[in-house]
Formats: C-alpha cells, structure tokens, sequence
C-alpha cells in the first residue's frame, strides 16, 4: 500500500511539475513567432532570447523531474 502512495505522488509530481513550463514554452512560441511577423528584422534578437528562456522554462521541468525521482527511491 505505501509504495502505490509514494508511486502515485512521484506522478503527481512530475505531472503538475510539467504542466506550468508546457504552457509556459507554448505561450512563449506563440508570442515569439507573432513579434517576428511584426518585425522580422528583429529575427536574431528575439531567437536568442526565445531560445534562453525556453533554457530556463526547461529547468523547472527538470527540477520537477528529480523532486520525483527523490519520491521514488528515497522516502
């Protein structure tokens, strides 16, 4: 029984864990490709920026990922 609790919270977890930088990722292509149709002389400034917040978005995930991980095997 305790192992179905801590399998069920590992994917909680990582589940809510995930669900901000989707959205967040997805909010940000969205918006990326809108400001390069309004200004596409701007292209490398807006790539270089999309890809480092992406980098960053990315984290959070990752962070999710071994809160999950320590659920599995340590508690």
């Amino acid at each position: 029984m305790e192992t179905d609790l801590t399998t069920l919270a590992a994917g909680l977890a990582i589940g809510v864990g995930a669900i901000g930088p989707g959205l967040g990722i997805g909010i940000l292509g969205g918006k990326a490709m809108e400001a390069l149709g309004r200004n596409p002389e701007a292209a490398p400034v807006i790539q270089q920026n999309m890809i480092l917040v992406i980098a960053f978005t990315e984290a959070i995930a990752i962070y999710a990922l071994v809160i999950a991980i320590i659920i599995l095997f340590v508690v």
